[in-house]
Protein backbone atom coordinates (compact mmCIF):
# COMPACT_ATOMS: atom_id res chain seq x y z
CA UNK A 1 0.00 0.00 0.00
CA UNK A 2 0.84 3.55 -1.07
CA UNK A 3 1.81 5.29 2.35
CA UNK A 4 1.03 9.06 1.20
CA UNK A 5 -1.92 10.82 2.33
CA UNK A 6 -3.63 12.89 -0.26
CA UNK A 7 -6.12 15.93 0.45
CA UNK A 8 -8.17 16.97 -2.81
CA UNK A 9 -10.50 19.41 -3.22
CA UNK A 10 -13.36 19.90 -5.95
CA UNK A 11 -13.45 15.81 -6.33
CA UNK A 12 -17.84 15.97 -7.68
CA UNK A 13 -16.58 16.28 -11.32
CA UNK A 14 -13.48 16.90 -13.76
CA UNK A 15 -9.81 16.25 -12.26
CA UNK A 16 -11.19 16.13 -8.86
CA UNK A 17 -13.34 13.10 -9.20
CA UNK A 18 -10.87 11.27 -11.56
CA UNK A 19 -7.46 12.03 -9.68
CA UNK A 20 -9.32 11.01 -5.96
CA UNK A 21 -11.00 7.57 -7.94
CA UNK A 22 -7.33 6.63 -9.27
CA UNK A 23 -4.89 7.83 -6.01
CA UNK A 24 -7.50 5.59 -3.93
CA UNK A 25 -7.17 2.73 -6.90
CA UNK A 26 -3.51 2.83 -6.25
CA UNK A 27 -3.46 2.03 -2.39
CA UNK A 28 -3.06 5.92 -1.39
CA UNK A 29 -4.93 7.53 1.14
CA UNK A 30 -6.84 10.61 0.52
CA UNK A 31 -9.88 13.14 1.76
CA UNK A 32 -12.21 13.51 -0.54
CA UNK A 33 -13.42 16.99 -0.70
CA UNK A 34 -16.81 18.33 -2.16
CA UNK A 35 -19.07 20.95 -1.36
CA UNK A 36 -21.59 18.04 -0.79
CA UNK A 37 -20.47 14.82 0.05
CA UNK A 38 -23.54 13.10 -1.85
CA UNK A 39 -21.47 14.08 -4.60
CA UNK A 40 -18.28 11.85 -3.60
CA UNK A 41 -20.28 9.02 -1.75
CA UNK A 42 -19.67 6.72 -4.52
CA UNK A 43 -15.97 7.55 -4.68
CA UNK A 44 -14.61 6.51 -1.08
CA UNK A 45 -18.12 3.92 -0.69
CA UNK A 46 -14.98 1.26 -1.68
CA UNK A 47 -12.32 2.49 0.37
CA UNK A 48 -13.62 2.93 4.31
CA UNK A 49 -10.06 2.78 5.40
CA UNK A 50 -8.50 4.46 3.11
CA UNK A 51 -10.66 7.21 1.60
CA UNK A 52 -12.50 9.95 4.16
CA UNK A 53 -15.30 12.04 1.97
CA UNK A 54 -15.10 15.75 3.11
CA UNK A 55 -17.33 18.37 3.33
CA UNK A 56 -15.80 21.51 2.01
CA UNK A 57 -17.11 24.63 0.56
CA UNK A 58 -13.02 26.68 0.32
CA UNK A 59 -15.03 29.96 0.66
CA UNK A 60 -15.73 28.69 4.18
CA UNK A 61 -13.13 29.01 6.97
CA UNK A 62 -14.30 26.59 9.20
CA UNK A 63 -14.91 24.05 6.89
CA UNK A 64 -11.87 24.47 5.73
CA UNK A 65 -10.26 23.84 9.30
CA UNK A 66 -12.88 21.09 9.83
CA UNK A 67 -11.72 19.04 6.66
CA UNK A 68 -7.81 19.58 7.33
CA UNK A 69 -8.34 18.34 10.63
CA UNK A 70 -10.92 15.30 10.00
CA UNK A 71 -7.60 14.02 7.10
CA UNK A 72 -5.14 14.45 9.81
CA UNK A 73 -6.94 12.61 12.42
CA UNK A 74 -7.89 9.92 10.70
CA UNK A 75 -4.71 9.52 8.80
CA UNK A 76 -1.88 11.28 10.70
CA UNK A 77 -0.12 13.42 7.89
CA UNK A 78 -1.35 15.15 4.81
CA UNK A 79 1.47 14.52 2.32
CA UNK A 80 -0.20 16.23 -0.89
CA UNK A 81 -2.43 18.70 -1.71
CA UNK A 82 -3.97 19.10 -5.11
CA UNK A 83 -6.51 22.78 -4.79
CA UNK A 84 -8.81 21.52 -7.72
CA UNK A 85 -11.81 23.39 -6.54
CA UNK A 86 -12.50 26.34 -9.28
CA UNK A 87 -14.98 28.57 -11.63
CA UNK A 88 -15.07 29.69 -14.84
CA UNK A 89 -17.06 33.24 -15.61
CA UNK A 90 -17.49 34.24 -19.70
CA UNK A 91 -17.39 37.93 -20.07
CA UNK A 92 -15.54 40.80 -21.85
CA UNK A 93 -13.38 43.02 -18.72
CA UNK A 94 -15.94 45.71 -19.31
CA UNK A 95 -19.17 43.47 -19.05
CA UNK A 96 -18.28 41.33 -16.09
CA UNK A 97 -19.93 41.95 -12.76
CA UNK A 98 -17.86 42.82 -9.70
CA UNK A 99 -19.72 40.04 -7.62
CA UNK A 100 -19.19 37.58 -9.65
CA UNK A 101 -15.57 38.65 -10.33
CA UNK A 102 -14.90 38.27 -6.10
CA UNK A 103 -16.91 35.71 -6.19
CA UNK A 104 -14.43 33.77 -8.41
CA UNK A 105 -11.41 34.99 -6.94
CA UNK A 106 -12.39 33.74 -3.50
CA UNK A 107 -12.76 30.07 -4.87
CA UNK A 108 -10.21 29.76 -7.40
CA UNK A 109 -7.78 31.83 -5.50
CA UNK A 110 -8.65 33.25 -1.91
CA UNK A 111 -9.80 29.57 -1.68
CA UNK A 112 -6.38 27.72 -2.75
CA UNK A 113 -4.36 29.87 -0.65
CA UNK A 114 -6.50 29.52 2.37
CA UNK A 115 -6.48 25.93 2.21
CA UNK A 116 -2.66 25.82 1.55
CA UNK A 117 -2.42 28.12 4.54
CA UNK A 118 -4.47 25.44 6.36
CA UNK A 119 -2.00 22.49 5.34
CA UNK A 120 1.44 24.17 5.53
CA UNK A 121 2.05 23.70 9.34
CA UNK A 122 1.55 20.22 9.16
CA UNK A 123 3.61 19.46 6.25
CA UNK A 124 6.46 22.07 7.61
CA UNK A 125 6.03 19.57 10.88
CA UNK A 126 6.47 16.30 8.99
CA UNK A 127 9.50 18.32 6.61
CA UNK A 128 7.48 17.04 3.67
CA UNK A 129 4.70 17.53 1.31
CA UNK A 130 3.59 18.38 -2.01
CA UNK A 131 1.65 21.32 -3.10
CA UNK A 132 -0.55 21.40 -6.41
CA UNK A 133 -2.26 23.82 -7.64
CA UNK A 134 -4.40 23.39 -10.83
CA UNK A 135 -4.30 26.33 -12.94
CA UNK A 136 -4.52 26.66 -16.61
CA UNK A 137 -2.99 27.67 -19.62
CA UNK A 138 -4.74 30.81 -19.20
CA UNK A 139 -2.73 31.47 -16.29
CA UNK A 140 0.01 31.86 -18.63
CA UNK A 141 -1.68 33.25 -21.85
CA UNK A 142 -4.79 35.22 -21.72
CA UNK A 143 -7.75 35.26 -24.35
CA UNK A 144 -10.23 37.40 -25.14
CA UNK A 145 -13.92 36.84 -23.21
CA UNK A 146 -12.40 35.48 -20.06
CA UNK A 147 -9.94 38.14 -18.77
CA UNK A 148 -10.65 37.53 -15.09
CA UNK A 149 -10.64 34.37 -14.90
CA UNK A 150 -7.42 34.48 -16.55
CA UNK A 151 -6.38 37.18 -13.69
CA UNK A 152 -7.61 34.16 -11.23
CA UNK A 153 -5.02 31.74 -12.91
CA UNK A 154 -2.35 34.35 -12.90
CA UNK A 155 -2.63 35.00 -9.24
CA UNK A 156 -2.43 31.06 -8.70
CA UNK A 157 0.85 31.33 -11.03
CA UNK A 158 2.75 34.00 -9.17
CA UNK A 159 1.62 32.77 -5.57
CA UNK A 160 3.29 29.34 -6.40
CA UNK A 161 6.10 30.30 -7.46
CA UNK A 162 6.74 32.73 -4.52
CA UNK A 163 5.59 29.24 -2.33
CA UNK A 164 7.65 27.49 -4.29
CA UNK A 165 10.69 29.22 -3.52
CA UNK A 166 9.66 29.88 0.34
CA UNK A 167 9.26 26.19 1.03
CA UNK A 168 11.85 24.17 -0.59
CA UNK A 169 14.10 23.84 1.68
CA UNK A 170 11.32 22.96 4.20
CA UNK A 171 10.76 19.64 1.80
CA UNK A 172 7.91 20.85 0.65
CA UNK A 173 7.61 20.68 -3.33
CA UNK A 174 4.96 22.92 -5.06
CA UNK A 175 3.64 22.21 -8.64
CA UNK A 176 1.39 24.29 -10.90
CA UNK A 177 -0.93 22.27 -12.90
CA UNK A 178 -1.49 24.23 -16.16
CA UNK A 179 -4.33 22.30 -18.94
CA UNK A 180 -5.80 23.39 -22.15
CA UNK A 181 -9.08 22.16 -23.15
CA UNK A 182 -10.54 18.56 -21.17
CA UNK A 183 -13.95 17.33 -20.96
CA UNK A 184 -14.17 18.53 -17.18
CA UNK A 185 -17.30 20.74 -16.76
CA UNK A 186 -15.49 23.68 -16.33
CA UNK A 187 -17.26 24.87 -19.77
CA UNK A 188 -20.09 23.87 -18.33
CA UNK A 189 -22.31 24.27 -15.61
CA UNK A 190 -19.27 25.73 -13.61
CA UNK A 191 -18.95 28.74 -15.74
CA UNK A 192 -21.26 31.56 -15.27
CA UNK A 193 -22.11 34.20 -18.07
CA UNK A 194 -22.26 38.43 -17.57
CA UNK A 195 -25.97 39.42 -18.22
CA UNK A 196 -24.21 42.38 -19.55
CA UNK A 197 -23.85 41.98 -22.95
CA UNK A 198 -21.86 45.19 -25.21
CA UNK A 199 -21.82 44.74 -28.86
CA UNK A 200 -18.43 46.42 -29.48
CA UNK A 201 -16.94 43.07 -28.25
CA UNK A 202 -19.03 40.65 -30.53
CA UNK A 203 -15.57 39.85 -32.70
CA UNK A 204 -13.12 39.31 -30.15
CA UNK A 205 -14.71 38.33 -26.23
CA UNK A 206 -18.11 36.90 -28.18
CA UNK A 207 -16.77 34.84 -30.31
CA UNK A 208 -13.57 33.04 -27.93
CA UNK A 209 -16.63 32.53 -25.49
CA UNK A 210 -18.80 31.04 -28.42
CA UNK A 211 -16.18 28.65 -29.42
CA UNK A 212 -14.77 27.33 -25.53
CA UNK A 213 -18.81 26.81 -25.04
CA UNK A 214 -18.81 24.99 -28.51
CA UNK A 215 -16.13 22.88 -27.25
CA UNK A 216 -17.95 21.66 -24.21
CA UNK A 217 -17.47 17.72 -24.18
CA UNK A 218 -15.71 17.69 -27.49
CA UNK A 219 -11.92 18.89 -25.84
CA UNK A 220 -8.73 16.70 -26.73
CA UNK A 221 -8.13 16.16 -23.31
CA UNK A 222 -9.03 13.18 -21.00
CA UNK A 223 -9.30 14.03 -17.53
CA UNK A 224 -8.28 10.19 -16.80
CA UNK A 225 -5.00 10.92 -18.71
CA UNK A 226 -4.28 14.02 -16.74
CA UNK A 227 -5.27 12.16 -12.97
CA UNK A 228 -2.21 9.62 -14.08
CA UNK A 229 0.32 12.39 -15.10
CA UNK A 230 -0.62 14.29 -11.95
CA UNK A 231 0.02 10.78 -9.70
CA UNK A 232 2.85 10.68 -12.11
CA UNK A 233 4.60 14.32 -11.05
CA UNK A 234 4.10 13.47 -7.40
CA UNK A 235 5.93 9.98 -7.34
CA UNK A 236 8.96 11.30 -8.72
CA UNK A 237 11.60 12.97 -6.81
CA UNK A 238 12.22 15.95 -9.04
CA UNK A 239 8.57 17.33 -9.69
CA UNK A 240 8.52 20.45 -12.27
CA UNK A 241 7.45 23.75 -11.09
CA UNK A 242 4.77 24.08 -13.92
CA UNK A 243 3.37 20.84 -15.77
CA UNK A 244 1.30 21.18 -18.75
CA UNK A 245 -0.98 19.40 -19.67
CA UNK A 246 -2.39 18.74 -23.10
CA UNK A 247 -1.02 20.14 -26.62
CA UNK A 248 -2.65 23.35 -26.85
CA UNK A 249 -1.48 24.14 -23.57
CA UNK A 250 2.23 23.39 -24.98
CA UNK A 251 1.08 25.32 -28.29
CA UNK A 252 0.15 28.59 -25.81
CA UNK A 253 2.71 28.15 -23.77
CA UNK A 254 5.37 28.54 -26.30
CA UNK A 255 3.53 31.04 -28.57
CA UNK A 256 3.91 33.09 -25.23
CA UNK A 257 7.37 33.08 -24.77
CA UNK A 258 7.71 34.09 -28.57
CA UNK A 259 5.37 36.63 -27.88
CA UNK A 260 7.70 37.58 -24.55
CA UNK A 261 11.15 37.74 -26.51
CA UNK A 262 9.50 39.77 -29.55
CA UNK A 263 8.82 42.34 -27.10
CA UNK A 264 12.00 42.25 -24.66
CA UNK A 265 14.54 42.44 -28.05
CA UNK A 266 12.54 44.57 -29.64
CA UNK A 267 12.71 47.34 -26.49
CA UNK A 268 15.97 45.87 -25.18
CA UNK A 269 17.60 49.35 -25.38
CA UNK A 270 14.62 51.09 -24.10
CA UNK A 271 14.81 49.19 -21.05
CA UNK A 272 18.36 49.47 -20.39
CA UNK A 273 18.35 52.59 -20.68
CA UNK A 274 15.53 53.29 -17.97
CA UNK A 275 18.39 52.71 -15.93
CA UNK A 276 20.79 55.43 -14.11
CA UNK A 277 24.14 55.53 -16.06
CA UNK A 278 26.49 52.93 -14.79
CA UNK A 279 28.88 54.23 -11.94
CA UNK A 280 26.02 56.65 -10.33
Amino acid sequence: MNNKVWLITGCSTGFGRELAKLVLKLGYKAGVASRNTEDVKDIVADYPDTAIALKLDVTNADEIKASVAAVEQKFGQIDVLVNNAGIGYFGAIEESEEDEIRRMFEINFFGLANMTKEVLPIMRAQRSGHILNISSIGGLRSFPGVGFYNATKYAVDGYSESLSKETANLGIKVTVIAPSGFRTDWAGRSANDSKIVIDDYKDTARVNQGNIRGYSGKQPGDPERAAQAIVKVVETETPPLRLLLGKAALKGAHAKLQELKADFDTWEKTTIGADFPEGQ
